[in-house]
């Protein structure tokens, strides 16, 4: 298994954070609109992360531009934490715009408030909180080998 700088993720939730909070403050006043469209924008961006991570703009940017700049890792770690987390980002996003559909603008504000919430807490604190939610999830054994839902 190929192992990731765990600082690559670090960078892109920072990128998150930042349109997760601007989704959140339009939506909050009122600009429902721009709110779904930024968070349409988390949606593929979580979507694209999931289905081809090499090639995220994040990804690409972060190899090519700032790693150099900043050496090597201390370590490298699993790509499967984070890639889950990109998941339930993924899902937090298609609940938010699920809420625009409906007209239901609180729904839209509190879901780009989570993802605001565990983007920030990445990239500040290095705390992934879907990460954490994944590793709870395999010691409970709700994941088996490659990470698929043990079977019953």
């Amino acid at each position: 298994m190929n192992k990731i700088d765990p600082r690559g993720p670090r960078f892109g939730a920072a990128i998150t954070s930042i349109l997760a909070l601007t989704s959140f403050a339009l939506g909050y006043s009122g600009e429902k609109q721009l709110a779904a469209l930024l968070t349409a924008l988390l949606a593929l961006l979580f979507a694209w992360n999931v289905l081809s991570p090499a090639t995220h703009p994040y990804a690409l940017f972060f190899k090519g531009v700032i790693r150099p700049r900043l050496g090597a890792p201390k370590e490298l770690e699993d790509p499967r934490p984070p890639r889950f987390a990109q998941q339930v980002g993924l899902g937090f996003a298609l609940l938010g715009l699920a809420g625009f559909a409906l007209d239901m603008q609180l729904v839209l504000v509190v879901a780009s408030a989570f993802i605001f919430l565990a983007a920030w807490l990445n990239s500040v604190f290095d705390f992934c909180l879907g990460c954490q939610v994944y590793l709870l999830l395999k010691r409970a054994g709700l994941f088996g080998k490659g990470d698929r839902p043990a079977s019953a």
